[in-house]
């Protein structure tokens, strides 16, 4: 029996539910160098910076004497987490991409070991094409959501130009696709529409996540098992002031502008694969925190007994229908930024994402943990894309003098074929595909996704200014 004095905290229901057989899920955050790494602080930086963010860093799961999971504090040895890949000596960066590609290919299927804390550390000591050194965490989702680990990795960072300010963000109210409760409430009796595209759209997500699956498609695979098989990564990067004009332009928010250019690039795929699978029906799985909060909140906030946004996992997901390619659409592909806009504004005045969460809770109390870990895999299963967001600093950060070039992220653990992660740094918008190797052409879906921004921005360009919907 373990020593009770060390099993103290309980695991969440979710932190249970994200490590569990039927699912088992990563974030993997990437921070890309301006300068070679120089891995002399290493150990200073992971013992007094990194374990001290929070005691799960340095705990396992176990069972109690009553058979419940809880966080048991253990000694960690920096050579269990720590890793530094040996690539050959002097060769050009071009070769660098393709191992670099090639390992991070390769710790995307691992799996951390379940008797030492669940997250690793790479260093990636060899130029790239985009980075003179990468680092790479690698955390256990069981440990919180993108929100937390995300925060927990900007905890251990400072402002470049000034240590002693905080970093900042962009405002989120304009683009959030989750709706406030309160001013939901508050509208509430007045809001019937709501009322009923609320219950639909959580009566289909069910429907979707159990029965409905996705026409097979070139983005759809029906094998199984695909969280086993090889994925690739690759990155976009796009400007953020251009997307901002686009936005201005056309009068909506940027995550409309995001959301179609992914969709109509995701369409244009399909089409350049399988010309009939244009019309097809597709869906996309959009995975949100539930926190209404504005930028992220410090460690020692989110850990508090009383935090209005405390640390773990909170998130739920919503069905978003991929709009079809239609001869009008390929004429002007601002209808997908239209239809993007129209979708979000829907979503947002509905609760669906509360049932969502209140289903799982509720599934959670009567079947346990694993029930609502097959859930979540169905639910991934059946969509055929997976898209997910964060914001990042407005500000360059650095590392220990490691002035941080790029910032971005990916999740895996799921059986879905493309995982689209989108993150924001300083005037950069960076898109992270991760797409199941053999199964989807990388380049050409990484040329569509360009085409499809191309084309938006052009005929954008072309149109006069509106005002701001917000």
């Amino acid at each position: 029996m373990d020593n009770l004095e060390d099993v103290t905290q309980p695991v969440s229901p979710s932190g249970q539910y994200f490590n569990t057989p039927p699912l088992c899920a990563y974030v993997f955050g990437f921070l890309e160098s301006e300068i070679p790494i120089d891995d002399s602080q290493t150990m200073y930086l992971f013992q007094h910076v990194f374990l001290p963010i929070n005691p799960r860093f340095s705990s396992i799961m176990v069972k109690d004497k009553d058979e419940k999971m809880k966080w048991k504090k253990v000694e960690v040895d920096p050579k269990d987490h720590i890793k530094v890949p040996i690539f050959p000596q002097n060769e050009s960066n071009e070769l660098y991409d393709q191992y670099f590609d090639d390992y991070v290919s390769k710790i995307l299927m691992e799996r951390t070991p379940q008797d030492k804390p669940l997250w690793e550390i790479h260093l990636i000591k060899y130029p790239t094409t985009n980075a003179e050194g990468t680092l790479i965490f690698k955390l256990h989702h069981a440990l919180g959501d993108g929100y937390s680990l995300m925060g927990a990795l900007l905890s251990c960072l400072q402002r470049a130009d000034d240590p002693s300010l905080p970093l900042s963000f962009p405002n989120r109210k304009s683009s959030q696709l989750l709706p406030s409760k309160k001013s939901f409430l508050m509208k509430f009796p007045s809001t019937i529409l709501s009322f009923f595209n609320s219950f639909s759209d959580f009566g289909w997500s069910v429907i979707k996540s159990s029965i409905i699956k996705d026409d097979k498609t070139p983005i759809w695979n029906s094998e199984e098992g695909l969280e086993f098989q090889p994925s690739v990564l690759s990155n976009l990067s796009f400007s953020l002031d251009e997307i901002k004009t686009i936005k201005s332009k056309l009068g909506v928010t940027i995550n409309d502008v995001i959301t179609g250019i992914i969709f109509y690039g995701i369409r244009l795929y399909m089409q350049e694969i399988d010309n009939k699978t244009r019309t097809s029906n597709s869906t996309g799985l959009v995975l949100l925190s539930t926190r209404n909060i504005g930028n992220y909140q410090s460690i020692q906030d989110m850990t508090k007994p009383n935090s209005k946004s405390p640390w773990g996992n909170h998130i739920s997901f919503l069905h978003v229908s991929i709009p079809k390619l239609s001869t009008a659409g390929l004429s002007n592909p601002l209808e997908f930024v239209w239809e993007a806009q129209k979708i979000i504004k829907r979503k947002r005045n509905t609760f669906t994402v509360y049932l969502i969460e209140w289903l799982l809770d509720m599934e959670l109390k009567l079947r346990g943990h694993e029930a609502v870990a097959k859930h979540i895999y169905g639910t991934l299963r059946n969509s055929s894309v997976v898209i997910s967001n964060l914001i990042g600093p407005v500000e360059p950060m650095a590392l220990a003098n490691h002035r941080v070039k790029g910032l971005y992220f990916t999740m895996t653990g799921g059986p879905e074929s493309i995982n689209i992660a989108v993150m924001s740094y300083t005037k950069t918008l960076r898109i992270t595909l991760k797409t199941h190797k053999g199964f989807i052409d990388e380049q050409k879906f990484k040329l569509c996704m360009v085409r499809a921004f191309e084309d938006i921005s052009k005929v954008a360009m072309e149109i006069p200014s509106k005002t701001k919907i917000n």
